[in-house]
């Protein structure tokens, strides 16, 4: 247990394995925030951007998973997180889209040839899970716990990218976008908060470590595409943006952008935290912290603003 002190109060106890998980009614005012909110750095902008594009219709999926997964959950511990764990992502889904509709859109970028597959990608899995639950209960069973050791696998690295950007105080001093800062490190704080969850549900529906890695390969693929496309997209559709946008010259101005702080180098940590979360005995408890999650949302702006106090 950690004993985390309150900016008004005495010092409350975290579980850092099962910290409560409570749902924040955020909201952001993106009407002063410019296209590029990294200033000078649009590459490094969009590479961000690019996880806007996934995030509504990806949270979505998520949700989805665990609500098919609840009934078959016997521990009325897990039961709670689950609840606090849908709640947070249905905030995260909603504004994420903001950001799409209010500053993407707004400015010219089209992200409906991303965003109406992904949809429509939600739309059939549901009524091809359904379809197979009436068909085949075993099947059915496979492909849920497939999904969520892909899911839990993604909120691994949501959780780390979550950590540094809690900790990255070089965006302060580059005069990030104050709104899509405390956007960033709100959610990034929220992934720390709930992220043994998915994997214990994993765990709890019968999961086994051999679908673990499988789940982990496709996760794995999905996120360097993710990153890769979405940022070359929003690239070649930014109104700004003079010449042609190569996937070379992409390259170049992301490493300067890794050399300032302005993001992770993302390829080397996809691949550098495999051994972390392929070790057999892995835990999601066992990385981030939470007391510096709970410690952000303190004082995040968007938290304070909902009402958000820790106790």
């Amino acid at each position: 247990m950690t004993r985390l002190p309150t900016p008004d109060g005495p010092a409350f106890e975290i579980d850092e394995r099962h910290p409560p998980i409570r749902t924040r009614r955020v909201s952001f005012d993106w009407s002063g925030t410019p296209l590029h909110w990294i200033p000078g750095d649009p590459v490094a902008t969009h590479i961000i951007n690019s996880f806007h594009l996934v995030l509504p219709e990806g949270e979505k999926w998520f949700i989805q998973c665990v609500k098919d997964a609840r009934p078959h959950i016997r521990d009325p511990r897990l039961l709670e997180e689950i609840k606090g764990f849908i709640g947070q992502e249905m905030v995260h889904a909603r504004s994420h889209q903001g950001v799409l509709d209010q500053i993407l859109e707004a400015n010219g970028i089209d992200v409906s040839r991303i965003t109406g597959p992904a949809g429509q990608g939600n739309a059939d899995r549901a009524r091809q899970m359904a379809e197979l639950k009436a068909r085949s209960p075993r099947r059915w069973r496979w492909r849920l716990r497939f999904e969520l050791a892909a899911v839990a696998s993604i909120e691994h690295y949501t959780a780390v990218l979550g950590q540094w950007i809690m900790d990255n105080d070089r965006l302060d001093k580059a005069g990030v976008d104050p709104t899509m800062l405390d956007l960033l490190r709100w959610h990034g704080a929220e992934e720390v908060e709930h992220r043994s969850v998915v994997f214990d549900v994993y765990r709890a529906v019968g999961g086994r470590y051999p679908m673990r890695v499988a789940a982990w390969l496709v996760s794995l693929s999905f996120l360097y595409w993710a990153l890769i496309g979405g940022s070359l997209y929003l690239l070649r559709q930014d109104p700004t943006i003079k010449g042609r946008v190569t996937l070379p010259r992409v390259y170049r101005a992301y490493r300067r952008s890794v050399r300032k702080g302005h993001v992770p180098g993302v390829f080397r940590l996809l691949l550098g935290e495999a051994p972390v979360y392929l070790r057999p005995s892995h835990h999601p408890s066992q990385v981030c912290s939470t007391p510096r999650a709970l410690e952000y949302l303190m004082h995040s702006p968007a938290a304070r603003q909902a009402g958000y106090t820790p106790y």
